[in-house]
């Protein structure tokens, strides 16, 4: 829940508004998209969540609810029509040659330092924004250079994007620099669709009751995204992991490395998750359905599909690896 102080229109009192998020735990189905979500919270250096899907789908009603989960973090926007300098801020040369001093306008990527920086509609955003972001994301720092004079500062931040496939594509240059994605479609089950509605209503009728219904499963969420932040760095992975991410790049052919490493981190985070402390296949297998399905080569006019009958091969040990150790 956030609260939010703002003048009446008559500018003679101050009201209080009080905007709720809706929780993380009473959102029905799209696990993938939860578990996407939660792993970049939990390491942020994964390089951020592409989410795709029709509207309605709750992509943006996670992205602010998964804020509410973390203790001190809020959610950034970034508008499409956003300028660079908005984003990565400005330096002022008339200080630094009149007063021999760097003046640094911040801009979205201070703000969203320590933050989750949310950009709806990416695939609307100008590529070079795009390439700047993911640049930023991956390296933590953000430095801004103008007529020689440089300056930096720190902007660590769970990086989500969402957007409708239907309204365009992102490059496959800025699909492959994104960590995770995932898919995301309407219930198709009547029950489930029912309890979609029902929640909803509950929720806009009364929310602060609903909020309090869904509270301990919200602190058991929160609990567990710290605790997996703290073990992360105590997971290990044996050899025949590594083979394993390997394996799987060479076989449905993945261009570079990237993927392979991303895997890797990605099933590091899942066991870390998972409140394990060594990575085991399963891991390696689920973290490939998140980093991918966007790297896979594609036919013209077709999309791109991972092989999941050759990838459960090499997962289960079918090729004739070893099963590591557990």
């Amino acid at each position: 829940m956030k609260y939010d102080r703002r003048t009446a229109a008559a500018g003679k009192e101050d009201i209080m508004v009080t905007e709720y998020n809706y929780p993380f735990s009473a959102i029905v189905g799209q696990e993938d998209m939860k578990t996407a979500l939660l792993l970049n919270a939990i390491n942020p250096k994964l390089g951020g969540v592409l989410i795709r899907g029709e509207k309605g789908t709750a992509k943006s009603t996670a992205v602010r609810a998964l804020a509410s989960l973390m203790p001190e973090m809020k959610v950034v926007n970034l508008p499409v029509g956003v300028t660079e300098d908005r984003v990565v801020g400005t330096l002022s040369l008339e200080s630094a040659i009149q007063e021999g001093k760097r003046r640094f306008e911040p801009g979205l990527l201070a703000e969203a330092d320590q933050n989750l920086l949310y950009i709806d509609e990416i695939n609307l955003l100008d590529d070079h924004i795009v390439d700047l972001l993911l640049d930023v994301a991956a390296m933590g720092v953000n430095r801004v250079e103008r007529e020689g004079i440089s300056y930096s500062h720190p902007s660590r931040f769970v990086l989500v994007g969402t957007m409708n496939p239907e309204e365009g594509q992102l490059r496959p240059q800025l699909l492959d620099r994104f960590g995770l994605v995932t898919d995301v479609k309407g219930e198709q089950e009547t029950a489930d669709r029912v309890e979609v509605i029902s929640r909803r209503l509950d929720f806009e009728e009364d929310p602060e009751p609903f909020l309090e219904k869904y509270r301990k499963e919200e602190e058991k969420l929160t609990a567990r995204i710290l605790k997996a932040k703290k073990l992360f760095h105590m997971v290990s992975y044996s050899k025949d992991i590594l083979m394993l991410a390997a394996q799987i790049g060479i076989s449905l052919h993945v261009d570079g490395h990237r993927a392979d490493i991303c895997m890797v981190n990605t099933a590091r985070t899942l066991a870390a998750w998972e409140g394990r402390t060594e990575v085991i296949r399963e891991d390696i297998r689920r973290a490939a359905s998140y980093v991918l399905p966007h790297r896979m080569h594609k036919r013209p006019f077709s999309d791109e599909v991972l092989d999941w009958e050759e990838l459960d091969r090499l997962c289960s040990g079918e090729d004739g690896g070893r099963h590591e150790k557990e």
